[in-house]
């Protein structure tokens, strides 16, 4: 039913009036866009379907709910808009086509002319139309040869090539030049004008001259430089290029990961800010805003989405004739038959651009997959495309001759050594760990649970499965024990030194991370494993390393926010986990200088992608990247096969090539041998093996593993780089099995034979005579011998934080009593931690401790009596989450609101509240980052002030009124009125639920939301009981401002009277005026 509605004042202007003015409007826009239409911007196709398959569909709004029950003028106006618009996106869409054909004309005379190569693909074409292209081609070139040869006859050979255009030629060729803007080529020599956040780098520039090379040859291409070289910044100068000269501002689309999604628009802000993008993103509610708003109405030149956007909203984007549709990270399109790559390969544009920084995982079928996308006019069969390549693989050096002329018009590739000078290459070394006795003991439960599948001996059918389970297991098993049920210690669980002792990897990284805080760097851990990063933010608890974590399940804003946090100025995040496929995309990290891959991906290319978080542009430092490897263990054959895969990526597309179809997957025979290798050498231990794996790793031992991991590495990788094209191509990982000088290679026919044979159970003697047993119990006292004396326990002492406000005197007295503790047992002074250069610093700090503990004196009894005094004057019961919540209760709740922020500390009342909040206010900047902590309070005691004077405001409004639902008004600003939808009692409404509970709090809007649904005035009101809890809030934080000025006025006048009624007056006029008020609504009131 139509909306009911109060009557405005006199002298605002009629909805006839404004409905007539917008519509003159409207048709003055769209006759300008009209006439500019030949840049094919923001355009629509009319052959696709209406708004009705949509979630967010903007025509099921409240506008336009009224159906039948509308007037009928006004269905007639929007029929006439409609129509209009489809009639003008028609034409547009027709021009779009017509800028194709010249297109793909001028496509083909340029791919032809490189190669006839080309030629055969486009012949599989079954498109008619494409048939007469190339024929008309054939036809102007036969022409073009015969004037040539009859040139030549009458002027001699030389003047073929001097040969002038007719007039009738000049005039055909300025027409269609004029016609479709001509073809006239830009090269850009430095960093273009309208590139406003900085300068790009020569190669960057070289890279926008390819694009527009692209672009005036009617191609769309592949964009595959390296991670870390500016993709984004020159796409973005390529899309300015496009606006700024060429004249076309759109409408373009990218398809982005979710992940880079703010990425993208604030590289866009910063490079090209007068670009207007929209981000297609958010929740059902916003994205139907979006769309109508900014969408529907063509108000973008960019939409920025994400793949899952693409799939939800496909009825809205696919009406579109999009100028160039760009997809980052174009692996996600190289099945042609996933959803994805069906919807962007079905939306109409003119030109399309892949971005990859790996394209080094594509197979000759994939790589036919992301031609289609880009030409199918050309590549539009892959069978004659594997079918062509298949013919040739006799001659593995012409085929990669012929791949090579196929790519090369398509694709540029280029690495951070060849041009980024400025960028430190980033040095690897693999670190050789071994297993503590708990790995050893886990490792052989794990191959005798399955020991036959071990062997060989399963049956073909769940084999594979089988040995993928078993690899699995390992691999944890290299990494912590602790990721199996039941491995650690407990229950009570702690978080203790244990965590480290029990597993290789983390003595390892326990050194490591020690030397790199030492030095100033901060350190980037990548794992595959979310539950290794949870072994790892204990580790970082106790150790007192600052970290931030992303792994698969972390929500897009918190990953947002740990990047920021990390990356700021001045922050004290010593660490970044991360898992590795999570952490490998979209993340800018290089204020981190030191990456360590715990375990290697099965992929290599995930692991570099890791890398290049943090070594790529804008790192001034030399990076380091650390990949434990656990030795003669599956680890070890993990990472050859990625080292065999990264090398014939590394050759066959480096150069623009393409490998030919391959199983990535590791056949059964590679995972028995990547199982069975070492497996015996672990049966046959009774202990822990290798480097680091007794719990502890001197100094002397720890340099020995680094420079025993550069060699190895360094063999490595010697060892691959000679190999060639052809030698990779038939390469098995039979050849990975020799291994410093022993080889592990199976026959396969004896795969059954060469059994492992599980470690043998001892018997442990056992004494079962009751007379030796008492015996002994009474020598030892039923406990074992200790046959080392015993150093003395170290004095109790309490760990001191600057938040528990001891004073300065406890720490002198605690350093007295440990100094003495350590003279008294002949403890030596430990040598600091820190780079070798600062060697001498270090040993004369050394010195200086040793010499007082050589001067160290016992605590008097009167200083012991001291210590027990100062700890009182302390908050030794204070930890850091009760100082965190301590600082939110305040900010919250204000600083001397002792009882809210009592709710916020979790075990303290509101007198433990008050006494730390005194000396708090006192002690304060002592603190470190004080600054920061009274920052956070001042701002939250901002907001309750805030908070308080809108309900002094609400209060305020309410009490001028008796019943405030018939008598009060609200006068609305300039802006509001303009943009109304509700009427004044809907808003009267809102106001008094305000008033009713608060403007703060859990749930506020809500429970508002429900009051209308259960108020029988709104009854049949539709659009007042569909309101959603965030436009309800958007609706009342607009009646506050409004309010908030209208009391301005007031008091600037200086008379409240004249301008509300008085309770009194109210009270005298209410029957008349409510009366009034309703006869109007109900007739021809307007819409607020």
């Amino acid at each position: 039913m139509p909306r009911k509605s109060v009557a405005k004042k006199v002298e605002e202007p009629s909805s006839d009036d404004v409905s007539a003015q917008s519509d003159v409007e409207m048709q003055d826009q769209q006759d300008d866009k009209m006439s500019g239409f030949k840049k094919f911007g923001s355009q629509y196709n009319v052959d696709t379907p209406d708004y009705t398959d949509s979630d967010t569909n903007p025509n099921t709004t409240a506008n336009s709910v009224a159906g039948d029950s509308a007037p009928a003028d006004g269905r007639k106006r929007r029929a006439e808009e409609m129509n209009m618009r489809k009639s003008m996106y028609g034409k547009k869409a027709e021009g779009l086509r017509a800028s194709k054909e010249d297109d793909t004309i001028r496509r083909f005379r340029y791919l032809l002319g490189l190669t006839d190569l080309f030629r055969h693909f486009i012949d599989t074409n079954p498109n008619p139309r494409i048939k007469e292209i190339l024929a008309e081609i054939d036809r102007q070139d036969a022409e073009e040869t015969k004037k040539s040869k009859a040139s030549k006859v009458r002027k001699g050979g030389a003047a073929a090539e001097r040969r002038r255009k007719t007039e009738q030629e000049e005039d055909a060729e300025l027409v269609r030049e004029e016609k479709h803007g001509g073809h006239n080529e830009t090269v850009f020599r430095e960093s273009p004008g309208f590139i406003k956040g900085g300068t790009m780098r020569d190669y960057q520039v070289a890279g926008l001259n390819w694009l527009i090379s692209l672009h005036e040859n009617g191609i769309s291409g592949i964009l595959a430089d390296e991670m870390g070289l500016g993709k984004t910044l020159q796409t973005i100068s390529f899309i300015g290029y496009l606006r700024y000269i060429a004249g076309i501002t759109g409408p373009h689309l990218v398809a982005v990961p979710k992940s880079t999604l703010d990425n993208w628009k604030r590289e866009f802000a910063k490079w090209c800010p007068e670009v207007n993008v929209l981000v297609l993103q958010g929740n059902k509610d916003d994205r139907a805003d979006l769309i109508k708003e900014r969408l529907v109405p063509d108000s973008f030149d960019v939409c920025i989405t994400s793949y899952e956007m693409i799939l939800r909203e496909k009825s809205h984007l696919k009406k579109f004739a999009w100028e160039y549709i760009i997809i980052d990270e174009a692996h996600r399109i190289k099945n042609e038959s996933s959803s994805l790559a069906q919807m962007v390969r079905a939306f109409n544009s003119r030109s399309r651009l892949l971005i990859t920084g790996t394209p080094l995982q594509n197979n000759l079928h994939e790589l036919w997959a992301l031609l289609n996308f880009l030409l199918p006019d050309v590549f539009g069969d892959s069978a004659a495309f594997d079918d062509w390549f298949s013919q040739q693989n006799a001659d593995s050096d012409a085929i990669v001759k012929q791949l090579h002329k196929v790519l090369r018009p398509f694709l540029l590739r280029r690495v951070k050594a060849d041009v980024e000078k400025s960028l430190l290459p980033k040095k690897e070394i693999n670190l050789y760990v071994g297993m503590s006795d708990m790995q050893v003991q886990w490792y052989k439960k794990i191959l005798e649970k399955d020991i036959d599948a071990v062997n060989g001996g399963a049956g073909n059918k769940e084999s594979k499965t089988r040995l993928l389970n078993i690899v699995m297991q390992l691999r944890k098993c290299c990494n912590h024990p602790y990721l199996f049920e039941g491995a650690e210690p407990g229950p009570p669980y702690t978080t203790d030194e244990h965590l480290v002792t029990n597993a290789a990897k983390m003595v390892m990284l326990d050194k490591l991370l020690k030397r790199m805080k030492a030095q100033g760097s901060r350190v980037l851990i990548f794992s595959q494993m979310s539950r290794v990063l949870d072994i790892m933010e204990d580790y970082s608890v106790m150790r007192g390393y600052q970290y931030c974590r992303i792994d698969g399940s972390t929500a897009h804003e918190d990953r947002i926010q740990a990047i920021d946090d990390y990356n700021k100025e001045g922050s004290e995040k010593f660490l970044f986990l991360l898992t590795t496929r999570a952490g490998g995309l979209g993340i800018n990290l290089t204020s981190a200088d030191i990456v360590v891959l715990f375990d290697s991906d099965w992929n290599p290319q995930a692991d570099l992608q890791a890398m290049d978080r943090a070594h790529r542009i804008g790192q001034t430092k030399q990076v380091y990247v650390f990949r434990f490897v656990t030795e003669m263990a599956i680890e070890e054959k993990v990472l050859e096969r990625a080292a065999q895969k990264l090398r014939l990526d590394q050759l066959v597309i480096q150069q623009g090539r393409t490998q030919q179809p391959a199983k990535n997957a590791a056949s059964k025979d590679e995972l028995l041998t990547m199982i069975q290798h070492g497996a015996e050498a672990v049966f046959k231990s009774k202990g822990p093996v290798g480097p680091a794996a007794d719990g502890e790793l001197a100094d002397d031992d720890f340099d020995a593993v680094m420079r025993r991991g550069e060699e190895m590495t360094e063999k490595l990788n010697k060892r691959y780089e000679t190999l060639g094209l052809d030698d990779l191509q038939k390469f098995t990982s039979d050849s990975t099995y020799e291994w410093n000088g022993e080889t592990f290679q199976p026959r396969k026919k004896e795969v059954g034979i060469s059994w492992i044979n599980p470690s043998k159970r001892e018997r442990k003697e056992q004494n079962y005579g009751i007379d030796s047993y008492y015996r002994k119990t009474l020598v030892t006292g039923g406990r074992t011998e200790n046959k080392q004396p015993r150093i003395p326990r170290a004095p109790k002492q309490i760990t001191i934080h600057d938040y528990q406000f001891f004073p300065e005197r406890l720490a002198e007295l605690q350093d007295k009593e440990t100094a003495w503790y350590r003279k008294e047992n002949n403890l030596k002074a430990p040598l600091p931690e820190g780079p070798d250069e600062d060697l001498e610093t270090r040993e004369a700090d050394q010195q200086l401790a040793q010499q007082e503990i050589d001067d160290a004196e016992p605590l008097t009894e009167e200083e012991k009596a001291e210590k027990e005094r100062l700890i009182e004057k302390g908050f030794p019961e204070w930890n850091k989450r009760d100082f965190q919540q301590f600082l939110n209760g305040s900010a919250k709740y204000g600083r001397t609101n002792y009882e809210g922020i009592s709710e916020e500390v979790d075990g303290k009342d509101a007198e433990e509240i008050e006494a730390y909040a005194k000396v708090f206010w006192k002690k304060y900047k002592t603190l470190d980052n004080w600054q920061k902590h009274l920052g956070v309070i001042e701002e939250g005691e901002l907001r309750v002030r805030q908070s308080e004077e809108k309900k002094r405001l609400i209060a305020k409004k309410i009490s001028m009124y008796r019943m405030p639902l018939q008598q009060m008004q609200i006068k609305y600003t300039v802006s509001t009125t303009n943009k109304k939808v509700y009427t004044e009692e809907e808003d009267k409404f809102l106001v008094v639920m305000l008033h009713k509970y608060g403007v703060e709090g859990d749930l506020i809007y809500e429970k508002i939301r429900d009051e209308i649904r259960e108020s029988p005035l709104f009854r049949f009101d539709w659009f007042f009981l569909s309101r959603t809890p965030q436009e309800i809030g958007r609706r009342c934080t607009t009646l506050i401002s409004a309010i908030n000025k209208q009391l301005d006025t007031v008091k600037a006048k200086g008379s409240p009277a004249s301008a509300t009624p008085s309770r009194a007056s109210s009270v005298a006029t209410n029957g008349s005026a409510t009366k009034g008020s309703t006869t109007k609504g109900k007739g021809k009131g307007k819409k607020k």
